[in-house]
């Protein structure tokens, strides 16, 4: 089969490689008919994990057609349209029984690797390096999906690919980000980061009873489609001080609630980002974290932030004494998929929530160099590119 591969830093390519197998009886092979970039992708392709290989297949946000399960599978058929949760979760453990399923004792056979730098093994994810299990990823005409009656979900008759096809990922990451957030009616929640992860934090947070909702970005296309598609105030930090602007629009407080959408890769200004650049470049801190600074200065005493942006290893320069001092919470983590996305795929057929304006360009995987260098340059108004793996 044709599949989108990591060939070294900075570069992808179409390789074919073998198609996959059922290894286990909880296995599925599922044809995916359409795969989505992500920002999180980016930080292999920029050589933030050091444990890609060359020819490892990328992509983990995905829907497809089921078309070969193996014995102990009894939810799924083959036919049957699934959305598959990008983080893979086994089902029994402590974990997945509490649905805290990206904590997964189980899914990651290469758990050595994150239990050294993390302390515990974590799960598996599709398409994220060695260290999150190996796993063959999305972007490619058929993937293998381990623990299927688990991470695989009957998308409701007629719903289209496009508006279910980032509940796979991005739509469970900003609703999450929102949840954790123990939004009461009425509150004001901020928002850095208006690519697909913060747009969906955004109608998330409305969907839980935010009152207002404001989004801190650069991009002017991106901003306005927080305002325009998600509801959002909007606020360019190139443009204001960030934290002067969210006091004076919340009455001196401060917002209620903030989520972190960017991570680990945040650009920004002054010497705080200066800073960050010169550490990340002599590898003396692996992280970027200006959004999260910015959030935890902004936020109001006794407020929450919410942090959803990938992190991989450590930052400088955290202002821990501001969140203690303030009496902040802390929540954050990788999405639990698996717990949201029922919900996620009922708002959806209600028609209370459509992520499909997030797709912005549709390529095939022979683009896939020109696609992720788009979306990470952020030019002609990228927000997602979907591959359709069966266009030639």
């Amino acid at each position: 089969m044709r599949a989108l591969c990591y060939n070294g830093v900075g570069h992808v390519s179409v390789e074919r490689v073998p198609d996959p197998q059922l290894l286990g009886p909880r296995d599925a092979i599922v044809r995916v008919t359409m795969s989505s970039v992500c920002g999180s992708d980016l930080h292999i392709i920029d050589g933030y994990v050091p444990t890609m290989k060359r020819g490892d297949i990328l992509g983990h946000e995905f829907i497809g057609e089921v078309v070969d399960v193996a014995t102990d599978v009894k939810k799924l058929q083959p036919g049957m349209k699934v959305v598959v949760g990008s983080i893979i979760a086994c089902g029994h453990c402590y974990y997945c029984q509490t649905e805290q399923y990206s904590l997964c004792d189980n899914s990651n056979p290469c758990g050595e690797i994150t239990e050294k730098a993390w302390g515990y093994t974590t799960a598996g994810i599709y398409g994220y390096s060695h260290a999150m299990g190996g796993f063959a990823g999305s972007h490619a005409e058929y993937i293998r999906v381990p623990f299927a009656d688990v991470n695989a979900f009957v998308v409701p008759e007629g719903m289209p690919d496009e508006k279910a096809v980032f509940v796979s990922d991005a739509v469970p990451t900003g609703y999450m980000g929102a949840d954790m957030c123990n939004i009461t009616p009425g509150d004001v929640v901020a928002v850095w980061g208006a690519g697909g992860v913060g747009q969906m934090a955004i109608k998330s947070a409305y969907l839980l009873g935010a009152g207002r909702v404001i989004c801190i970005d650069r991009f002017p296309d991106r901003l306005a489609m927080a305002r325009d598609k998600a509801g959002a105030e909007i606020l360019d930090y190139e443009e204001v001080d960030v934290r002067e602007a969210l006091r004076e629009m919340t009455g001196g407080r401060g917002p209620d609630a903030c989520i972190d959408a960017v991570g680990m890769e945040a650009h920004g200004t002054g010497i705080d980002y200066a800073y960050d650049r010169v550490k990340q470049a002599v590898m003396l801190e692996t992280d970027r974290p200006t959004a999260l600074r910015q959030a935890i200065m902004a936020c109001r005493k006794g407020g929450t932030v919410s942090i959803m942006g990938v992190y991989g290893g450590v930052v400088d320069k955290f202002p821990l004494g501001a969140a203690m001092n303030k009496g902040l919470t802390l929540r954050m983590g990788q999405q639990h998929g698996q717990k949201y996305i029922p919900r996620l795929l009922e708002h959806i057929r209600k028609g209370e929530l459509d992520p499909s304006y997030l797709i912005t360009h549709r390529v095939r995987l022979e683009e896939g160099q020109q696609a992720y260098d788009m979306f990470k340059k952020k030019v002609d108004g990228c927000v997602r590119a979907v591959f359709l793996p069966a266009a030639a």
